[in-house]
């Protein structure tokens, strides 16, 4: 993969591929508030069984961001995912695509070949997910050295103050 390329969206990190989803024009503007928005994401909280919650549980875990993000192009084997999700284990991936299948959002495809081969792809309700992926991924790559320096500034915090924060 060629220098700046984001290994989970195959664009060139930090510009996007498709409709304009660069937060660049927003910069300075006032995040929305809870008002804004159609729903309270207040009510999340209000019962542990909560729909909203089970499936923002599920988007937005890691390893399913990454197994959509990487499925958006392109159908791809077991072994492919697997080599592609950098940490995850062969139990976590085949956990994370049982769930993804069980929400609609993978579709598992098994050959009838020896070795049996299993392909795995985006149904079209786990396509709608790319724009929202496609945001957070390039949000990450563009600002990955400002929550390093961030990260690096509060650890320093924290060693200077001999960790008695709360």
């Amino acid at each position: 993969m060629e220098e700046g390329t984001s290994k989970y969206l195959g664009h060139p990190a930090g510009t996007t591929a498709g409709p304009a989803t660069d937060t660049a024009d927003t910069a300075g503007a006032p995040a929305p508030c809870v008002e804004d928005y159609p729903y309270d994401a207040r009510q999340w909280d209000t019962r542990e069984d909560c729909e909203v919650r089970q499936i923002l549980d599920r988007v937005a875990d890691k390893w399913s961001l990454l197994v959509i993000a990487l499925l958006d192009c392109q159908g791809l084997r077991f072994t492919e995912l697997r080599r592609e999700v950098d940490g995850i284990s062969q139990r976590m991936l085949t956990k994370t695509l049982r769930q993804l299948e069980r929400d609609g959002l993978v579709s598992r495809t098994v050959h009838p070949t020896v070795p049996p081969r299993v392909d795995y792809a985006l149904t079209p309700l786990g396509s709608t997910l790319h724009a929202t992926i496609q945001a957070l991924v390039t949000w990450t790559e563009r600002h990955q050295a400002e929550v390093a320096a961030a990260r690096a500034a509060y650890d320093a915090r924290q060693a200077a103050a001999g960790d008695h924060g709360v």
